[in-house]
Parts: structure tokens; sequence; C-alpha cells
């Protein structure tokens, strides 16, 4: 996605330019590269096309170049355009990016067309850059699927291309805002270097001006130097200088180099463009300059562009004869780091983050980081299922490993930075879901084939009745198992320690519930919320959730087994429930108090004897700004960008009506603040988390007036404009309201300008409490005002906010606007101390037990003889702090396996410690392992083999590491330090 931003803020006249090597590659990698020359003004050209993996279009119509009435783009032709022309010229380099493209266009080749690229590869002339599936988001997306998505497209390459395929730079131009924790995952994989082509206009500006635009990247609190990586600010964005578009869809002037005919224009383009290379040189800090030739879906007629970049090298070189001391040639961006690598001059240092990014005063580009919180919470839940399903075929050994692709290539694309970032039109994110839910349908194909392997006692045949999955028992609705006389619930716990936690099952009848050993359990009927009933779309006749407490095996099953009682004599509930009277919730180690009225009061730490007030809680509204985007003070709000109309957020209204409901299994106080907006607190027996599950929609609009929900939380404590929220579900950043750790921040949007991605926590401490809350999906948040925690749930708006997706963000549902339901989890802890709830808590969430149903036909007593009712594929206890991030079997005796130790340093006395396990007991119920391999994470690449470049900061450290000099390891104890993730390829013996 390519727009054009207010340049006129930050420019400032300077113009840019980019160029090409002259000599014939012959070997691939950084033996190909052009270093220039050391006396010249070095030009790279780095040819290019960014294809997004859905955005207007979805991402087989981007591919076929279909509905170009929407937008001319045609991905097979660009890739066809494009390799046509380097048959052309030895001296012409393309690099491609966004694999899932690739992908595409390679399976429709000859065998001849495939040697004929590869040819290129190995020579240099085309070079893969990044090499993942798309190029992802970085607000709205999940370490576990950033490290999916690129391991997904670095095995396609090392498959087809070997080493000259692996990818050594990070290419993120487009996302809107730049991770830390990116970049950390990105030099774990091994590469060089990153670019990227937006950075917020001040920023931008402060380092033009100080020739900082390129630095060394300290991307993580807790790696030291893996997690070191190059960095670099595009000049340009990501296209060309200005006037030097060759595209057949720009309206820039050719090279028109025959003096015989008219307007012949050979010195005036030269000039131009020596003057743009010599500009754009003011605000680098080498002899070396980069220019991206190329934009959006560009290259469908390659020859376009290469013809008049020839002649452009040519006549610029030329000059050289007459003084000029620019020298210009086709390179890459690998290329363009190696030479600034050799460049020998030390490089100035980052520690924080990229976001928000603002491309003018009033443009903060953080209303992605909330929009489409549906397909949001879709991605995250599809993960779930993915991981869980590659568990099952592991330990099963179904082998179907080929079958999973269909929900990992889908989760691939869904990574794009306008897929879950919520950017797309609104027939594309159709498609995305659609692609999740496809791929959803596959997977349970799989874990039904595990769970026929893993369910039988021996002698016993597979079960008669499939597993299956029922995603919106979120709305309490499941109709598989509706009235159903008898069915089973076996649930999958994906984390390596044993778990204890409540389920709901919806159901329109009472039954009995059997434990693995057969022993009836406490269950209880809770009566759905007439607010859940009334959900558009929801045609479940269920009226009430049987809850029950279930205690899950470390990385196993339970199946439970549901009987409906026969007998007509209604039995007295437990369950009580009051009306708009006070609500207390306490169990053993929280008490939540809520008056009449419906208000949080305080929530109380039972056993630290502390507690934390509340002035105010519930849902708030900020109204969106209807501008018409003509200049920056009439920039609307809209997808990309939240720009509310006032800084102060009005309640959703004035009354609230609560209903206490107090069972031996859960407390919940359920209020109601208007039509579309409710919110269940709920404290269930034993826990030390107090869950907020809120309920959002449809948000009326028939005032025409856009409307932002943000659900609040005004606490008592003094946290002295600070707040903290997490890069990508790992490592937590400091926040400073109204404040940039790294330049003079201009406070144009007091509200919009705090916003951070908050992926999966936010807390506010002072020196003896924490209040954190954790949440289900990616959602904005800011603490505006001190003691105060906010974060926005929902967004239905009325105005475009003109940054290229041409409609506003009004996302509707069987004719009405949408309902979103979701979960906050609020821990009230010592600061001491909440590391390991927010740790443990966020992990758990993420990977949370996966419940799957059958109909079975047997009686209990049939079914408890056949079938296994509860298995743990570990036999030894596992170091809380660690966690089997990835469990991936590769062939009948292969496996790909990740552990991380997911503690950050000096957060928790106990585990913010390295610790060491054997690695075998994973493998305890498949064998013995007979080798392995440690890898990048990327796993496309022995750690043994990984040699990085060595980069120098301006305090004079090194970015050098210790090398690792085994390929293969023999010992299968292994030491993870805090925030270290291993990867390793497994063979059984």
């Amino acid at each position: 996605m390519y727009v054009s931003t207010y340049g006129v803020f930050i420019l400032l006249g300077i113009a840019l330019c980019y160029g090409l090597p002259t000599k014939t590659p012959n070997a691939c990698g950084y033996d190909a590269c052009n270093l220039g020359d050391p006396t010249k003004l070095n030009v790279h050209i780095v040819a290019h096309t960014h294809d997004d993996v859905g955005w207007l279009k979805t991402v087989d119509q981007y591919y076929y170049g279909a509905r170009n009435n929407i937008q001319h783009a045609g991905v097979q032709y660009i890739i066809d355009s494009v390799m046509h022309a380097l048959e052309q010229n030895p001296d012409r380099r393309f690099i491609y990016v966004e694999i899932g493209f690739f992908w595409r266009w390679w399976s429709q080749q000859t065998e001849e067309t495939r040697d004929k690229v590869r040819g290129f590869v190995n020579t240099g002339r085309l070079e893969f850059i990044s090499g993942g599936w798309c190029m992802n988001d970085e607000a709205s997306t999940h370490y576990n699927s950033i490290i999916d998505q690129h391991a997904l497209g670095a095995e396609f390459l090392r498959d087809q291309f070997g080493e000259c395929g692996r990818p050594k730079i990070g290419w993120q131009i487009d996302p809107f805002g730049h991770s830390r924790e990116q970049a950390s995952l990105l030099a774990q994989m091994g590469f060089d270097g990153l670019f990227f082509g937006r950075a917020d206009y001040e920023d931008y500006y402060t380092r033009n001006r100080t020739k900082t635009m390129e630095m060394v990247w300290k991307a993580s609190a807790n790696l030291d130097h893996q997690g070191w990586l190059f960095t670099g600010v595009l000049p340009n964005g990501y296209g060309p200088p200005g006037s030097f578009c060759f595209d057949a869809f720009c309206a820039d002037p050719p090279i028109m180099d025959d003096p015989r005919l008219h307007d012949y224009n050979v010195p005036e383009r030269v000039q131009t463009f020596i003057r743009a290379a010599q500009d754009e040189a003011v605000g680098f800090a080498t002899n070396h300059i980069i220019m991206t030739m190329g934009s959006d879906f560009q290259y469908e007629n390659a020859n376009e562009w290469f013809k008049n970049m020839d002649k452009l090298i040519r006549y610029v070189n030329a000059q050289q004869a007459n003084g000029s001391n620019v020298n210009v040639f086709y390179s890459t961006p690998s290329c363009y780091t190696y030479a600034l690598n050799k460049a020998g001059r030390a490089w100035s240092s980052k520690t924080d983050d990229f976001f928000p990014y603002a491309h003018h005063p009033h443009g903060f580009w953080t209303g992605y980081f909330s929009s489409r919180a549906a397909f949001k919470r879709y991605e995250r839940y599809s993960n779930n299922i993915l991981q869980v399903t590659r568990q099952l075929n592991g330990y099963a050994r179904t082998n179907l490993r080929n079958s999973i692709f269909v929900l990992s290539e889908a989760m691939g694309v869904a990574q794009h930075h306008d897929a879950v970032s919520g950017t797309e039109k609104q027939e594309v994110v159709f498609d995305y879901a659609q692609r999740l839910s496809v791929g959803l349908g596959v997977a349970s194909g799989v874990i039904n084939q595990a769970y026929a392997r893993l369910l039988p006692k021996v002698g016993s045949p597979p079960p008669q009745a499939p597993q299956f999955l029922c995603p919106l028992t979120n709305i309490s609705e499941c109709l598989p198992i509706q009235d159903q006389p008898r069915f089973t619930l076996t649930l999958w716990n994906p984390t390596t320690q044993p778990v204890l936690r409540h389920f709901r099952v919806p159901v329109t009848r009472s039954y009995t519930i059997r434990d693995p050993t057969g022993q009836p359990i406490l269950a209880e009927l809770i009566p759905i919320a007439d607010t859940t009933k009334k959900i558009p779309g929801r045609t479940s006749t269920a009226t009430n959730d049987l809850i029950f407490r279930a205690s899950l095996p470390a990385l196993g099953f339970n199946t439970y087994f549901f009987e409906a009682k026969t007998n007509e004599k209604r039995e007295e509930s437990t369950v009580k429930i009051t009306h708009n009277d006070e609500c207390i919730l306490q169990n053993q180690n929280v008490r939540v108090e809520i008056d009449a009225q419906g208000n949080l009061g305080h929530i109380v730490n039972i056993k630290k004897s502390f507690a934390v007030g509340f002035t105010g809680q519930g849902f708030y509204w900020y109204s969106s700004f209807p501008g018409n985007n003509s200049r920056s003070e009439f920039q609307a709000s809209g997808a990309y960008i939240f720009r509310p109309l006032t800084s102060n957020a009005e309640p959703v209204s004035t009354t609230r009506s609560v209903t206490c409901i107090k069972s031996e299994n859960v407390q919940t106080a359920r209020i109601v603040f208007n039509d579309w907006a409710s919110q269940d607190i709920s404290l269930y027996d034993d826990s030390s988390y107090v869950e907020v599950e809120w309920t959002v929609g449809p948000i009326p609009i028939n005032d025409n007036i856009g409307k932002e929900i943000i659900l609040r939380y005004d606490t008592d404590i003094q946290s002295q404009s600070k707040y903290y929220t997490d890069a990508n579900g790992r490592e937590v950043l400091e926040r400073k309201r109204d404040y940039r750790p790294t330049w003079n921040y201009t406070v144009a949007e007091p509200v919009s300008g705090n916003y951070y991605p908050v992926n999966s926590r936010i807390w506010i401490k002072e020196q003896d409490r924490q209040f954190t809350v954790l949440t289900d999906r990616t959602q904005g948040g800011a603490s505006i005002r001190d003691g105060s925690v906010e974060l926005m749930v929902h967004r239905r708006m009325l105005y475009d906010d003109a940054l290229g997706v041409g409609e506003p963000l009004n996302e509707t549902a069987f004719g009405q606007g949408l309902v979103v339901r979701g979960k906050h989890f609020i821990n009230v802890e010592t600061p001491a101390a909440s590391a390991f709830y927010h740790r443990v808590g966020s992990q758990r969430l993420y990977m949370s037990a996966v419940p799957t149903y059958a109909l079975v036909p047997q009686t209990y007593a049939s079914y408890s003889a056949a079938y296994r009712q509860t298995w743990s594929a570990l036999t030894d206890t596992m170091p809380v702090n660690v966690h089997l991030l990835t469990f991936d079997q590769l062939g009948p005796q292969e496996y790909l396996i990740r552990v991380e130790h997911f503690f950050e340093f000096s957060e928790d006395d106990t585990y913010s410690h390295p610790v060491t396990f054997n690695l075998q007991s994973i493998f305890t119920t498949l064998g013995t392992i007979g080798n392995m391999v440690e890898m990048t994470l990327g796993a496309n690449l022995p750690l043994a083999d990984m040699h990085r470049l060595e980069w120098v900061t301006a305090d004079q450290e090194s970015s050098q590491m210790n090398a690792n000099k085994q390929t293969t390891l023999t010992d299968t104890n292994i030491t993870l330090n805090p925030m270290q993730i291993r990867t390793f390829r497994v063979t059984l013996a």
C-alpha cells in the first residue's frame, strides 16, 4: 500500500535518487556485489515491486490481474515481465519480497523456466529480500505468527534455490510503524540489515538533518548482540525520486536519447538525476546512497523500466569524464548494506521502537491498532488452532503436514500489513476470513485423524464419531451438540505446564459431566445473558452455559463425557442471582467490589492485603474527526488514522444495570450500559485474574457521528505519566505520555499521539502496586491521565482517511453494525510479583486449551472401555519459564521444534534466570533423539553456519557474537537465557 503523504512537513526540498551495478555478477550473495568507487558518490539502484497480498483486491485477484477496475495490478504478469527483462542484460538486477505471490507463480512454471530463474538467483541478478510469505504488519501481529510466516517463505526458498535463495536483509518498506521485536526476530533469523520506508515525520526530519538515517538497532533488552540489527530509513518512502518513475502508469518522461528526434532530453534528465543524488546524500553518512526504483505492483512492463534505467545509468556515469562524482549502478539492499559495512565507520544506535507513526501533525496511524477487532481475534484464534494441530499431528505421527499447509498459508497471508492490520477493503477482509475458515476446516480434519490414533486403547478401533470444533462458543452457540443426549468434550492443552481452568458449554438441557476417571464433577448452569441472545446472527436455542473446572495435563488432553440427565425432578440450583444490588465477588485470592449502580469500586489482593481503587470504569467513546483530508488540520479518522474530534471521551451511558450471579465455580457481575454495550466482570474459583468480557455493537451511527469505543479503567495508582506495553507479545517497553526518546516531540494530538499497539498486555504501576490488563487480541491502548488505562475495543466510522483504502471503516453483519466480543484479564499485584502472572497468563491466553466435540453413540461404560480419556506427551515436569513455541513434524522421523524462555531479565526473582532442561523429555512418547541440529530462528540455516556482518556503534561497541561451532549436537540438555528462542531440527533414532 503506497500513498502520497504530506511530505511538505519534512522534505524541505530534498530530492532523492537511486543506483545500479555495472559489472556482470558471477556469484550470489555478497560475492556478487559491486561496491562502487571509493572516490565517488555511489548510487545503488534497487529495482523492485511492492505487491500487497491483498488490500483493495484479494490476494488471488492481485495475482491474476482480475478486477482491474478496482486497481490495475497483475502479479503474474509482473514476474513474467521481470524474468524476460533480466535475460536481456546481465547487468540488470531485481529483488522480490512477497513469497506468497512468488510461490503461486512458481507452481505454474515449466522446469525450463524454473532453471532459468535459478540461474538468475545463482548469479545474484534476482535476489529474494525478507523472504516472508508476506510483508507482515508490525503492530497487530504476534511473534509466533511473524516467525511462522517468515519460516514458511524461507523453507520454500531453501528448497527451491538453496543457499543463494536465503534472504539476508529485511525489507519492511510499507508497514505503518516499526516494532523493536520485529527487528530482534529478523536478527535471530541471521539477517544483516533491515530497511523501511515509513518513519514519523519529525523523526525523519531529525535523522535527515543529523545524518542518522542509518543506525544499529539494539532491538532486545535481553539478548544483547543477538538482537542487534543494522537498520536504515529509506530516503523516499519506497518510490523513485521525483520525475524518475518509468512505470507504464507513471507520467514521468522517458529518457529520449536520439538527438535526431524531437524532445531530446538527456542533458536535462542527467543533471536532474545528479542533483537528486547529491540532495539525497546530504542526509546520509557515507558516499553510498540507495534509490528504490519501483512501487506498488509496478514492472508489469519491466522493459519500460529497465530500458530507461539502462540509459540513465549510462548517461549519468558518462558525466564522470566531465567532473561528476556520481556513480550509478544496479544493486540490491544486500549489496548496499555490504557497501555500508565496508565503509569502516561507527554508527549511531537506537533502543526504543518506531511507534507511533505520524505522517503529519494530525495524522497518527494509531487507529489500525484496533481496526477490525473481530478479524484480529479470529486471526489469533486461528494461530491457536494451527499450533495445536501441529502438535497433535506430531505426537500422533499422522504425517499430514501438507494438509496443515492450507492453514499455514492462510495465516501467512493474514499477517500482511493490510490484513490483520484491518486496513483492507471490506470485501478483502471477507476473503482473508474465508481463507482462515477453510484452513481451520482442513485442520479440524487433521485433528480428527490425530485423535483417531491417540484416543483408542490397545486393540480398540478408532472412534466412529469425528471430533469437531465449535468456534462460536464465545456467543454461547454450538449447534451440533444442541439437544444431544450425550457428547464428549476433549481438551488439548498446548502448554508444557498442567492447566487448571473453567470451561463453558452452551446447552439446552442439564447434563452430568464425568471427568477422565469417570467421576461426576461439579457443573453449574449459568443463564445466558439477554445481550448474548440478541446478538445478530446467533441461532442457538441454548439458554444456559454449563460451567465446570477442568484440570488438564501438560501437553496432552482430557476427555469429559456429557450425559443428559433423564430425571424430571427439578434440582435445586446452587446459583444465586440478584438485580441492581451491591455485588461483591470474592475467592481465595481476589475481592472485587461493585456497587448497586454497577460501578467498580475496588479490586483487592487478599493475600497481599492491598487494594486498587477505581474512580471510574466502563465504556467511553471518542467522536471520530469528520475531515475532508485536504490538509493536515482536516485529517479524518479512518481505518489507519485515529483522530478524535475532542480529547475528552464521553461515557456511553449515564446509568447502568447490574445483575449479580454467584455459583461455586464463578461469580459474575453482569453490567449493561445500554442496548449496545455491556460487560461481564467474572471471578472464577481460585483465580488470580479478574475477567472482563466486553460486548460492543451494533455501534449506532444514526446521528451521523463515527464512534471509537474504549474500555477505560481509572485507578488511584500514581503512574507518573508512564505506562508499559508489549512488543508483539514478547518484550515490554516503557512509554511516557507526550514524549519520544529520540527527538523533541511536538504534541498536536494529545490522545492518538499517545496510543501504542497492545498485543497482549499493558500496565501502570507505582512502588508497591501494579495494575495489569491482558488482552485476547491486539488493541490500541494508552494512559491519557495518571492512573488510567484505556483500550480501544471497537470502531465504526463514516469517513475515509484518504490513505488509499477508499471506504470508511463501517463493518456490518446481518443488516446491522457488527457486534464484537472479547476479554480483558486484570491482575492486581506488587510489581515484583506481577511478571509471573502476566507472563504465564498471556502465554496461556494465546495458547489456550482447544476444545473439540464428538457426538458419541456409546454409553460411558462402553466409551471408557475403548478409549483413553487422558494422555500427556510429557513424563517429566518442564520448567515453568519454558514454552514449546513450535512442534512440527517434517517427516516420519524428523521434527522442527522451537523452545523459548518467555521471561525477561530482572523481572522475576525466580524465573528471570537461565534454565536448563532435557529436550528429550518432549519426545518421550515418540522415541529417542538420534540427531539434532540447531538452526537459526527461521529454520533455514544451521546456526553454526550463520555469519553475520559486524557493525560498530558510536560508543565503540561491536555487534560481533561468539560463533556456535557445533553443527550437530549430541547432548540433549539445553540452556535457555531469558527471552531466548532456540530452534532445532530433530531426527529420531
